[in-house]
């Protein structure tokens, strides 16, 4: 990615630092600081505001920062410092008048150390600046969401033409994160969720020891982290033998709802509408208690991220942004059936970035 990228997202942060009324911001979330830099490595953090950009890293990723961010005044500790006292050292330096901090992401431990070593300097909880830029994805950004797509559907079809009736959840989650790593994704999104029978009712189930041989179908929640840290997040039913009536009747309910979900999603739109759209399916065809969790989420260098879709939800859909669909019907002791997709919103609607079919459940190659 062009440097030239980074520095207007560090010039679009400059903006809202001054709006904040901040002398400066230190960025210690990760992700942000991947997101304003391109740096791909972990223990640094960004000081950034009005007239100075200064990197604090250690000595491990001098040569790294040299390739991975030209152009950025990085300060280098060594072992013999800890990040806390270099940060101690150092900010008193630049005559802030006060200092903005990722209150969402800062431990609790370093802001007491800071708060302790800088006095009177006043550190100024702040959240969401960065993660506020997050959420509109610029080309480059969709792009890679496009890949982390594309790595965790080819591994899919390959994990999918192997499944054997003795193999374990546990196996399948295997054979499908080497299938999505075969095709260039970094690793799993997150811990595949592969749930055989009735433990499809489970939303969050951890994939164990169940047979596919022990039950007709199963759900399989999975997504890809592309080389640059970005997430795709799917979700299909899988069918190995017979889909119980009951179910295949939900799964109907379900895709119909979704398919509501994705209509409704437009630049202006609230989320909470869009919720309500696919909601709204599953509620008059008996099924609303069953429905608990909200429509869909943000995506992109984190799984879980801005905006939401749910019935609480204040956020507005503007174009640029992705979002997953996933409505889901889960009856205890019986088994669930989710889909889920992931959508881009453009200027005039949205695109679905995910192309695997879902008209009716896959089957086992």
């Amino acid at each position: 990615m062009s440097s030239d990228r980074y520095l207007a997202r560090r010039t679009k942060l400059i903006q809202a630092i001054r709006k904040a009324d901040l002398s400066a911001l230190l960025v210690t979330n990760p992700k942000n600081v991947s997101y304003l830099t391109g740096f791909s490595g972990e223990d640094s953090h960004l000081l950034i505001g009005p007239g100075r950009t200064h990197f604090f890293s250690d000595s491990r990723f001098e040569t790294q920062l040299q390739d991975e961010c030209p152009g950025l005044t990085v300060e280098i500790r060594t072992s013999r410092t800890l990040m806390h006292d270099f940060l101690a050292e150092w900010l008193p330096k630049f005559g802030l008048s006060n200092l903005g901090i990722e209150s969402s992401s800062m431990v609790v431990s370093l802001h007491n150390q800071l708060t302790e070593s800088l006095k009177p300097l006043p550190l100024v909880p702040k959240a969401g600046l960065v993660e506020e830029l997050r959420l509109i994805k610029d080309s480059d950004e969709v792009t890679e969401l496009r890949r982390a797509v594309h790595q965790a559907e080819r591994g899919f079809e390959l994990m999918r033409s192997l499944i054997l009736p003795d193999q374990t959840e546990r196996q399948a989650s295997h054979e499908l994160e080497h299938g999505m790593r075969r095709f260039g994704a970094t690793r799993a999104a997150f811990e595949p969720i592969i749930a055989v029978g009735d433990r499809a009712a489970l939303p969050h189930y951890r994939a164990g020891m169940r047979t596919f041989r022990e039950s007709g179908f199963a759900l399989i929640d999975w997504g890809a982290l592309s080389a640059r840290g970005y997430h795709s997040d799917l979700t299909r039913i899988l069918v190995t033998s017979k889909l119980p009536t009951k179910l295949a009747h939900v799964y109907g309910v379900v895709l119909k709802a979704q398919l509501a979900g994705i209509a409704a999603i437009r630049p202006g739109a609230k989320c909470q509408d869009v919720d309500a759209a696919a909601r709204k399916v599953i509620e008059q065809a008996g099924f609303g208690k069953h429905f608990g969790h909200g429509l869909g989420h943000g995506i992109g260098l984190d799984i879980h991220e801005g905006p939401k879709l749910s019935p609480i939800s204040t956020d507005v859909l503007k174009p640029g942004m992705t979002v997953t669909v996933e409505p889901g019907i889960y009856l205890p002791g019986m088994g669930g059936v989710r889909i889920e997709d992931d959508v881009l919103v453009t200027r005039d609607g949205c695109e679905v970035l995910t192309s695997l079919p879902k008209d009716v459940p896959l089957t086992v190659c």
